[in-house]
């Protein structure tokens, strides 16, 4: 199995245990360990919450055997996240992150090994300051006037997709077109280059997947080596031309008269914003299209504006979960994950989708109730690695979802939509629909 994942940590809140293993021999960890086994199977992430649910029976935090965790609490997760005692399992240990020091290794874990998503702090504090402005509340405001002539302008186009039964592919005709066209504005990529990295960006994250499909890593080269030689080229004309965009500011860091970015982690940069700004986005709109379909009250009451589009957004990421996990690794001896030691070596596996039905936090959990009170679903992560562009991510889908069930208020579905592969994102590849 491949261990790679996403995310990492804050806030010191860990326990202290001695420094032993999980027992992998256990009763728990011979319970355990078939759950992860089923969760890796395209039924088993096609629907994974009984398999969460079977977890949970166990306890919030079970050993899976492996030197493997299964962390399904809601307090167990948000503790995790934020505790700087934990950390990225970075791609780093596995391959160099400088690509001349060492015989040719796969480009993609390069770049997502030099990324924010695989780097801790220093490094990570580092990295995250350089582009956090663009992403602060009055930067991401200022985007409402975009995004919404962005969706008018897709919700325009839709009929265009219809097949000659009048169906439409949601996902293909809005759902992954907005995101992308919304990052490439926040980057500077120009509009006429922005189709083209669509499939670039889902290559990439299938390769994060906990055991990624046996040709994901090859595929994932060679999309990201396209991607490196076109941001290689906007930051060269973002030099010579600078303008009030992320793309500017990246070409600065790096090549300006005191560089605090290396060309390889300005690349990275680039890389890793445009695929987390497209790929979590497009599985809300995904998501939360399906769940409007299947509720068609609360859809209705979102469109007349009774039920508010944060609440129903929130609901959506709390039930269905774009990201479904992350993983922690311990930087120090004796520590425990929930009361089950996690000495160095052990990977905790943070299943956010589970989590965030946890009855303990969350009355009915399995229900949608988009006027839920309760705690921030854990979607985003948490701590230092609370994922960067969730505020934009929400803005999206707050101001898509209205608008999408104001123009098509009888939209329907119109056959079996279809799940993306993998665990790590929960999505869909085709969501077909007719508009009404």
């Amino acid at each position: 199995m491949t261990r790679h994942i996403s995310d990492t940590a804050s806030d010191t809140a860990s326990d202290t245990a001695p420094d032993t293993a999980p027992d992998a021999s256990t009763d728990t960890a011979t319970d355990a360990a078939p759950i992860l086994a089923g969760l890796l199977t395209d039924e088993g992430a096609a629907d994974p919450h009984p398999l969460f649910e079977r977890a949970r029976t166990l306890g919030p935090v079970v050993p899976a055997g492996d030197g493997l965790l299964l962390v399904t609490g809601y307090q167990e997760a948000e503790r995790l996240t934020r505790d700087r005692a934990f950390g990225i399992l970075s791609g780093a240990a596995r391959e160099p992150a400088d690509p001349g020091s060492a015989p040719a290794a796969h480009l993609s874990r390069r770049i997502v090994a030099a990324s924010l998503l695989e780097t801790d702090p220093p490094h990570h504090t580092r990295l995250r300051s350089l582009v956090s402005s663009f992403f602060a509340g009055r930067r991401i405001r200022s985007f409402e006037a975009l995004i919404a002539a962005e969706v008018d302008d897709l919700l325009d186009g839709m009929p265009d997709h219809a097949n000659p039964s009048g169906t439409v592919d949601f996902m293909e005709a809005f759902a992954s077109r907005l995101p992308m066209r919304v990052i490439c504005e926040l980057l500077g990529v120009p509009r006429a280059d922005r189709l083209r990295f669509r499939a670039a960006a889902s290559a990439l994250t299938l390769t994060l997947e906990l055991a990624p499909p046996p040709d994901a890593v090859a595929a994932a080269d060679q999309a990201v080596a396209e991607l490196v030689e076109y941001f290689a080229g906007l930051a060269a004309r973002r030099r010579a031309d600078p303008r009030d965009d992320l793309a500017s500011a990246l070409a600065s860091a790096a090549h300006g008269p005191e560089p605090r970015l290396s060309g390889h982690e300005m690349l990275s940069m680039f890389v890793l914003l445009l695929v987390a700004g497209f790929d979590t986005t497009v599985n809300l709109l995904g998501n939360a299209t399906a769940l409007a379909l299947r509720h068609p009250l609360a859809a209705d009451e979102l469109r007349t504006g009774r039920t508010p589009a944060t609440g129903f957004t929130d609901e959506v990421l709390r039930l269905e979960s774009p990201v479904q996990y992350a993983a922690r690794v311990p930087l120090r001896t004796g520590l425990t994950v929930g009361g089950v030691p996690a000495p160095l070596g052990t990977i905790a596996l943070v299943f956010l989708g589970a989590a965030n039905r946890d009855p303990r936090q969350y009355d009915r959990p399995a229900e949608f109730d988009p006027l839920r009170t309760g705690p921030q679903p854990l979607a985003f992560g948490g701590g230092a690695h609370f994922c960067l562009g969730a505020p934009l991510a929400r803005l999206e889908g707050n101001i898509a979802l209205p608008a999408l069930l104001r123009r098509f208020p009888r939209l329907r579905p119109a056959g079996e939509p279809v799940r993306r592969r993998g665990l790590m994102m929960r999505g869909y590849e085709r969501l077909p629909v007719t508009l009404g």
